[in-house]
C-alpha cells in the first residue's frame, strides 16, 4: 500500500530545508514562484540568481498528474505507455559563480501509474552527481562517501549498482565523456515493499546537504581569474548538451507539458562552445578530462 501523503510532504520539507542551507551559505533568499499544470498539479519553484555565491540554482518541488504517462517516463516498461499517472519529486540544480566550486544536481521522486481493473504500479527514483570545473580528490572522495552511507544500509549491493547506474547515465555519448565525477542513480526502483523503499529515497534526500555543502563551503572563496570563469563556460556546454539531448527529466518535463521556466531552470546562466578546442598539456584544465571524467571507484 503507497502513502503519497506522507512522500508529497516530505518532499515539501525536503525543499524547504536544503533551501534554507543554501541561503545560509549565499546571504542573499530564494524567490518563491508557485505554478499550475492547466492537465493537472502543479508546484513550487524555489531560485536564487546573480547571488554571493550562486550565479544561478533552483531547487524545485513538482506534483503533477495525467492521463497518458509520456514515453520518456516508460522508457523501461513500455507496457505502462498509455496509463493514468500522478508524478511527485524534488529536483535541484545549483551553479556557483566560482569555477572552484562544483555544479551539483540533485533530486529524488515518486511515480504512480493506474489502469481500470489492475493494481497500481508504482515507483521512486532518483540520486544526485557532482560536475566539477577544476577537480579535487577529496570533494570527489567525500561526495561518493556521504552517497555510499547513504544507500548502504538497505543492502551492500545498492551503492556499486547505482553508481555504476550513474557513471553509465550521466554520460555524454557524443563525445564518449563523462558529465563529471558522478554519484549516485537510481529509477523504477520498487524492489522493496513500499516503507522500505521510500526510506531508502529518504536516505538518498537527506544526504544532499552533508554531500554537497562542505564542499562548497571550502571552495567557494577561492581566487579566480577570467581565465577560469573561461573554462567554466566551455565546461558548462557539456551540461547544457547532455539535459537538452539525453535527461530523461528534461524530456519527461516537455512531454508531459510541464512549466518551461522551471524544467530549464537547470541551465547555467553563462555558456560557451569553441570548435575543436583542447586544454594545455598537463594544465589543470587537462586534468579535469584525464583525471577526473572517468569511470573510478572513489570510496
Amino acid at each position: 500500500m503507497t502513502d503519497s501523503v506522507s512522500v508529497k510532504n516530505y518532499l515539501l520539507d525536503l525543499q524547504a530545508r536544503i533551501v534554507a542551507a543554501m541561503e545560509a551559505v549565499d546571504g542573499n533568499s530564494f524567490l518563491t514562484d508557485s505554478w499550475e499544470r492547466p492537465e493537472g498539479g502543479g508546484g513550487i519553484s524555489r531560485v536564487i540568481e546573480e547571488g554571493k555565491v550562486f550565479e544561478r540554482g533552483g531547487v524545485n518541488f513538482s506534483h503533477v498528474m495525467g492521463n497518458n504517462l509520456p514515453p520518456s517516463a516508460a522508457a523501461s516498461r513500455p507496457e505502462l505507455a498509455g496509463r493514468k499517472w500522478e508524478a511527485m519529486g524534488v529536483s535541484l540544480v545549483l551553479h556557483p559563480r566560482n569555477p572552484y566550486a562544483p555544479t551539483v544536481h540533485m533530486n529524488v521522486r515518486f511515480f504512480t501509474t493506474y489502469a481500470e481493473g489492475t493494481p497500481a504500479v508504482w515507483w521512486f527514483g532518483g540520486g544526485m552527481d557532482l560536475t566539477p570545473y577544476y577537480g579535487f580528490i577529496e570533494d570527489a572522495q567525500h561526495f561518493h562517501q556521504t552517497c555510499k552511507n547513504a544507500v548502504s544500509p538497505f543492502g551492500a549491493d545498492l551503492h556499486p549498482r547505482f553508481k555504476k547506474w550513474c557513471d553509465e547515465y550521466f554520460y555524454l555519448k557524443h563525445r564518449k565523456e563523462a558529465r563529471g565525477v558522478g554519484g549516485i542513480f537510481f529509477d523504477d526502483f520498487n524492489e522493496f515493499d513500499f516503507e522500505a523503499s521510500f526510506a531508502m529515497t529518504r536516505s538518498v534526500g537527506d544526504a544532499f546537504i552533508p554531500a554537497y555543502q562542505a564542499i562548497l563551503e571550502k571552495r567557494k572563496d577561492i581566487a579566480y581569474g577570467e581565465g577560469e570563469r573561461d573554462f567554466q563556460a566551455y565546461r558548462r556546454g557539456r551540461y547544457v548538451e547532455f539535459n537538452l539531448v539525453f535527461d530523461r527529466g528534461t524530456l519527461f518535463g516537455l512531454q508531459s507539458g510541464g512549466r518551461t521556466e522551471s524544467i530549464l531552470m537547470s541551465m547555467p546562466p553563462i555558456v560557451k562552445w569553441r570548435y575543436d578546442w583542447k586544454p594545455e598539456a598537463g594544465s589543470a584544465e587537462a586534468k579535469l578530462t584525464t583525471d577526473f571524467l572517468v569511470h573510478k571507484e572513489w570510496v
